[in-house]
């Protein structure tokens, strides 16, 4: 099958969806799929091959077309840019041979719909008018959790048009055989101290400012480093919690670097915040697959959406926005090396069924078996 990725972003990116977006397009090509990523010609600090930036062994066609980029000089710039990247996209994927035309943005797939087969991946829920059109349509869906299959139902979509599919880890990259003495060397992390990791971004939904207000209930050996950010939020963060005595903010770091630094850690915070439905009903972060692959214990935001994958059995889970508790459940995984080893044996296992390789093959599978709610061909099928 000859799948386009359309992804309308700045390629390559920092952010976690260009993460994403390449480990799928390798996964589906990895699973016997034609594939080819669609991006907009934008301008990026990023000067890296993709494929090494990303990690990514497998090669695949990477096009990228016309859009006018001015986003910089405001939100009405954002309009326009995500219209002209649409209208490209509907003339590209037109003239080039495809089965099925993938993504993660409403509006191109709402224009190429028009002339060909569309899958979309849903990550946030929500309505805006491109959403209500493209779901007219035949266009499949692929939800993140249960949370957002539930959200489209509600909304009158099919359940038989919508596939729950996690986000998922390259469990090879992750599961590194490296003690955490050696780890901590090699990124000049403390010997002394347990250290509790936070990886990701460091907006208020994903809760890392929780962790920075927990840490004011640990004790001092007891070290909250957190890895990742914006250059503006990472300025922010600093300014909020950098002179607490045991918090260490590291910033951006190389994404290579990830499984040495979840190896490096004691305990793997994921203090999502319920401020949105996004964080307590639809996310479903990479992260957590991460995480569960390092085979090092996990404490998490009691919320719906990690429910859908973690349990008392794999983790500790916590009461949101509560810094005491979270320090609390920190505390018993620190003070019980059997119990630490025992949710961290349980998701290490948990994590297996959470492959890019298996979340391509349910896709290409839901895709192929749903030809009939898509509707008639309009190129020649080119299985693989």
């Amino acid at each position: 099958m000859k799948i386009i990725y359309v992804a309308n972003i700045r390629f390559p990116t920092e952010k976690a969806h260009g993460i994403q977006i390449m480990k799928m397009c390798e996964a589906f090509a990895n699973t016997g799929n034609e594939v080819e990523l669609v991006v907009p010609s934008r301008s990026t600090p990023i000067e890296a091959d993709p494929f090494e930036y990303y990690s990514i062994d497998t090669r695949f066609p990477i096009k990228k077309i016309f859009v006018i980029d001015l986003l910089k000089y405001g939100k009405f710039w954002f309009y326009v840019e995500s219209l002209s990247f649409a209208i490209s996209a509907f003339f590209y994927t037109l003239f080039t041979r495809k089965d099925v035309v993938f993504g993660r943005d409403e509006l191109p797939l709402l224009l190429i719909s028009l002339h060909s087969k569309t899958a979309w991946e849903t990550h946030t829920g929500g309505f805006s008018s491109s959403t209500k059109l493209l779901l007219r349509g035949k266009t499949l869906i692929v939800a993140i959790t249960d949370g957002l299959k539930n959200f489209y139902i509600k909304n009158g979509v099919k359940p038989e048009r919508i596939l729950v599919a996690p986000d998922s880890v390259d469990a090879e990259q992750f599961d590194i055989d490296i003690p955490k003495e050696e780890a901590r060397k090699r990124l000049d992390l403390p010997q002394d101290k347990k250290i509790v990791l936070y990886t990701g971004h460091l907006y208020d939904w994903k809760g890392a400012h929780i962790l920075a207000q927990a840490a004011k209930f640990l004790p001092e050996d007891v070290l909250a480093v957190f890895v990742g950010g914006t250059d503006h939020d990472i300025k922010s963060f600093k300014e909020r919690f950098g002179a607490i005595q045991n918090v260490s903010i590291l910033g951006k770091k190389p994404y290579e670097l990830m499984p040495l630094y979840m190896k490096a850690a004691d305990v793997l915070s994921l203090p999502n915040s319920p401020v949105n439905d996004i964080s307590s009903l639809y996310t479903s972060p990479m992260k957590l697959f991460e995480y569960m692959a390092s085979g090092r214990p996990i404490i998490a935001s009691d919320l719906p959406s990690l429910r859908e994958i973690l349990s008392e059995n794999n983790s500790v889970m916590v009461k949101p926005d509560e810094p005491e508790l979270l320090a609390n459940g920190i505390m018993k995984i620190l003070s019980d090396k059997s119990f630490a080893e025992n949710i961290s044996r349980q998701s290490y296992g948990d994590s297996k069924q959470y492959t890019w390789g298996k979340r391509a093959e349910s896709i290409t599978y839901f895709i192929k078996q749903n030809k009939g709610i898509m509707g008639k061909w309009n190129v020649p099928d080119s299985r693989s």
